[in-house]
């Protein structure tokens, strides 16, 4: 995230087309496609359907859709101790820093339109996913999307409510899907345990009329339709060099970065965000040279590497001028991809002579990933998993009570399963 320095003074040494059986409806016109927030009727639990109704929560970590709501925003944000640790003073420190980062951040969303667009594409995604699989599971459907934002509205306690105003406290299925398509403690883990959190207060240990059942999409680097659709926006982008130095363009693929102190703890994100890169590289037949890099590093303290910025401004300083930038663990737009991208490293490398430094557009409403996340979700509802095997161990270093306990809530939600994994 665009937080550069945000806590520098607390941490000064801190293949082919798709070929799943997934029905597409037809692309919808430029004016409907202007329309993401689309009002949903409620879905109550007593409508016809074999098991259906399926509520499908998108969790993201959100972004303020107004510069007003950056406060709020960076105030949740750094409240979190999975993402940023802060230790025993996280209650104080973090309104502290949220406080004084505020204005500049303000100043960032307003260069990007005035807020990010996560909401807008996330609401998108989810209902048109939905319609897909209605039309694929009819068995569970009618499915009806939610999104549960960590930081920002729509929370996740208000996403909890509106699951029970609509029915589904009452031994409904609702499925967490995880929009982090490579796992993290410090994106998905915070998530469920925000999750967890909330269930716990909102339905109680034993809830009445059997509570919410939910089962988790915790994790999905290699599916194929996800490659796919990185692999089509890379080749538009490829194609706009010419014919003559295509092949010579470097692919940047760019990830948000991880504090080594959660590296070390054993957390598989940069094993799972690099196995997405592999698959995304033999797709394409790796028809270029490629790296991985690592952006939005905070403070001083060690950050898994290499930067972003730095790869990007020592490749042009060294004459490759032609590289591509490609945000390989983001899903949509947001201002990691339109600020800290665009207007700070490209902008930096086209003024050191870099001008055809460029980046590959976002997934957004890309109609190929939107049947990924159908397919995904198809294939999940089908499984009978209530989760991956993978979210059942912890972190080798993990001394965390809360992951544990929100492990065992998922692992055994709907049936007996196998003991977490101490």
């Amino acid at each position: 995230m665009a937080l550069r320095s945000s806590i520098a003074r607390l941490h000064r040494p801190s293949t082919s087309s798709l070929k799943h059986t997934i029905l597409t409806p037809p692309w919808l016109a430029n004016s409907q496609a202007r329309s993401m927030a689309t009002v949903v009727p409620p879905v109550m639990q007593d409508s016809t359907s074999r098991s259906g109704p399926t509520a499908m929560v998108f969790m993201n970590m959100g972004g303020p859709s107004t510069v007003a709501d950056v406060g709020p925003f960076l105030s949740r944000l750094f409240a979190d101790a999975d993402l940023i640790p802060l230790g025993r003073l996280q209650s104080y420190l973090g309104p502290l820093i949220s406080r004084r980062r505020t204005p500049k951040i303000q100043n960032q969303y307003a260069a990007i339109g005035g807020g990010s667009p996560i909401r807008k594409w996330s609401e998108y995604q989810s209902l048109e996913m939905c319609k897909l699989l209605d039309a694929r599971c009819p068995e569970s459907a009618p499915h009806k999307p939610y999104v549960a934002f960590r930081y920002a509205d729509p929370l996740t306690e208000e996403m909890y409510q509106r699951l029970l105003d609509d029915g589904f406290g009452k031994s409904g299925r609702a499925v967490a899907f995880t929009q982090y398509p490579q796992y993290s403690c410090s994106t998905t883990g915070s998530s469920l345990n925000e999750l967890w959190k909330w269930r716990t207060r909102l339905e109680g240990k034993e809830p009445e009329g059997g509570g919410v059942k939910w089962s988790v999409i915790d994790r999905w680097p290699v599916h194929p339709g996800l490659i796919e659709a990185f692999a089509k926006n890379i080749e538009d982008q490829l194609a706009t060099y010419r014919a003559e130095v295509r092949k010579d363009v470097v692919l940047l693929f760019s990830a948000h970065s991880l504090p080594m102190s959660v590296v070390n703890r054993g957390d598989t994100y940069p094993a799972e965000v690099s196995a997405t890169v592999y698959a995304v590289m033999q797709r394409l037949g790796f028809s270029n040279p490629y790296r991985l890099c690592w952006q939005s590093q905070v403070g001083p303290s060690a950050w898994l590497g290499a930067q972003t910025q730095d790869t990007v401004m020592s490749y042009v300083k060294k004459g490759h001028t032609d590289l591509v930038l490609i945000p390989i663990a983001f899903t949509s737009d947001h201002i990691e991809t339109l600020y800290e991208l665009d207007q700070e490293v490209i902008h930096e490398a086209h003024k050191e002579g870099g001008t055809g430094v460029k980046r590959a557009e976002s997934l957004n409403g890309s109609q190929v990933f939107i049947e990924a996340l159908a397919d995904v979700a198809a294939k999940h509802l089908s499984s009978g998993e209530t989760c991956s095997r993978q979210m059942g161990i912890r972190c080798q270093g993990c001394k965390s009570e809360r992951c544990l306990e929100q492990k065992r809530f998922f692992m055994n939600t709907q049936r007996d399963v196998e003991e977490v994994i101490r």
